[in-house]
């Protein structure tokens, strides 16, 4: 269904009060107006007040209160207000005042239950605030980005305009790069480009990906990662590296991928012990891939009024869709979504923002590569680990001898330190049940006290009395630890080791 036709179903289903949260107004004024057909459409904004629809001069200086007045008191059904659009723009501070409120909510009800009194609100603004006393008699609409065939159109129009020859080739691949952008952010980078090469052709992707980032940086929901390390940085889980070796090959090459009848993939979740890879492996994944990591924090969705936390997390999607192909990290699943069904409940804003992402991880088409990491899944909704939400379910337990040796090894050759005076093989026995962020410690630590003691070089005497110092993890935590592994068993699970 058209944007447009959508519109026009929430007018003639009497849907009182659509709340359209959008930047772009220029495009939002010529949906209104494709819905509106014969219906008059009045304006306001906090500039001017009362203004024209279409020219936007100004027609009376009205404050919000006064304007809404006119289509509040006293109705009729030969008074031309009766059967009209009210735009409000920008007019969310507003929301917060009681009369405001009342007066907004006395013109729905009129809508719903006065005969012959169609007045339909239109809130069009940069920012979401849904009273509480409205939140009943509001529609949220979202206005659909372009899909594939848009964007072409978009660049024939475009091309044409500045009569600029660009293949159909390149189009077809500007088209894949630019999708996820509205209409607005096509045309500003399209300028920029034609301005800095005085051409459109597939060499502008690079452009568009820096753009793409700005759109991160000013979204305050994604943060974008600078991914140095290398997968041979990780030591052990093999089986877990393996398989997103294979990941790797489909998502170089999707194209070619989606020809054979290739699904794009979907992402995985990682459980398991603290300090043993998760948040590794989750960097690692964007740099073999080859895409841009933005990591989710979700305590920076839930926002004050009705609606902005959901809101917020349909931006964040959006966003990192924009972005595609990229990883999208949620580190940490079970400190924003803990006690979600269970007896433990959870907040009607946290249940809500889970029902969304469940159907967007389960109805995602796609190239966001979702990485979501947890420590303790005990706590996590079943739901979440149903098949066709990832790809996989992968666990992560404290590593193994063969592990621990290959990750001793991984930092001392980071330090320069790996030498024939350290034995690795007899560091294993005492390092039973260390993590890897515990034998980082250890090295760390080692190479320190080398260089107060004046020592030439670092040897395995120094690293195993740093070992019989250091408390592991999994003494500090073994309650909770023996917890989270009874947890773990109840799930079919693969074991991201190979050993």
């Amino acid at each position: 269904m058209l944007p447009s036709d959508q519109l026009s179903s929430y007018v003639e289903a009497l849907r009182p009060i659509i709340y359209i949260h959008h930047f772009d107004f220029d495009t939002i004024d010529k949906l209104i107006a494709d819905a509106a057909r014969s219906t008059a459409i009045y304006e306001f904004n906090l500039a001017n007040g009362h203004v024209d629809f279409t020219t936007k001069c100004q027609k009376q200086p009205y404050d919000l209160q006064t304007f809404l007045a006119l289509f509040d008191e006293n109705p009729s059904s030969d008074q031309p207000e009766t059967n009209s659009f009210l735009v409000l723009k920008d007019v969310h501070q507003e929301l917060s005042k009681p009369e405001i409120i009342a007066q907004i909510k006395s013109i729905a009800l009129k809508t719903i239950y006065i005969e012959n009194y169609y007045v339909t609100i239109f809130i069009v603004s940069t920012q979401l605030n849904i009273p509480k006393e409205l939140e009943k008699l509001v529609t949220l609409f979202d206005l659909p980005l372009p899909q594939n065939p848009e964007i072409i159109e978009l660049l024939n129009e475009y091309c044409l305009n500045l009569n600029i020859q660009t293949s159909e080739d390149d189009k077809a691949e500007l088209a894949t790069s630019l999708k996820g952008l509205s209409q607005f952010e096509i045309r500003q980078i399209l300028n920029l480009a034609y301005q800095q090469n005085g051409t459109i052709n597939r060499d502008d992707n690079a452009l568009i990906l820096k753009e793409k980032e700005q759109i991160i940086k000013k979204s305050g929901t994604l943060e974008i990662i600078s991914v140095k390390e290398e997968l041979d940085e990780i030591g052990g889980l093999d089986s877990l590296k393996d398989y997103l070796k294979n990941k790797a090959q489909v998502i170089r090459n999707m194209g070619k991928a989606k020809r054979f009848g290739v699904d794009p993939p979907k992402g995985i979740l990682i459980a398991g012990m603290p300090g043993c890879g998760k948040s590794l492996t989750s960097k690692v994944v964007a740099r073999l891939f080859g895409v841009p990591l933005l990591r989710l924090d979700v305590g920076k969705l839930l926002g004050k009024y009705v609606g902005e936390s959901e809101q917020n997390l349909r931006y964040a999607i959006q966003t990192s869709e924009a972005v595609s192909p990229c990883v999208l990290w949620i580190d940490e699943l079970e400190k924003a979504f803990a006690g979600i069904g269970g007896d433990g409940g959870g907040s009607d804003v946290t249940t809500r923002l889970f029902g969304y992402l469940l159907t967007w991880l389960q109805e995602k088409e796609s190239l966001v590569y979702v990485v979501a990491t947890s420590n303790d899944i005990s706590v996590l909704p079943p739901e979440l680990m149903r098949k066709g939400r990832f790809d996989e379910l992968f666990y992560v337990d404290f590593p193994k001898p063969e592990e621990r040796r290959k990750i001793f090894e991984i930092h001392l050759r980071k330090r320069g330190k790996l030498s024939k005076r350290i034995d690795t093989i007899k560091l294993l026995k005492d390092s039973e049940g260390f993590s890897g962020a515990d034998i980082e410690a250890v090295v760390k630590e080692s190479i320190e006290k080398a260089f107060v003691s004046d020592e030439i070089e670092l040897d395995t005497s120094i690293l195993l009395q740093t070992i019989k110092n250091t408390r592991s993890l999994s003494e500090t935590l073994k309650v909770k630890i023996e917890k989270m592994k009874k947890a773990l068993e109840q799930y079919d699970m693969k074991s991201a080791s190979a050993v």
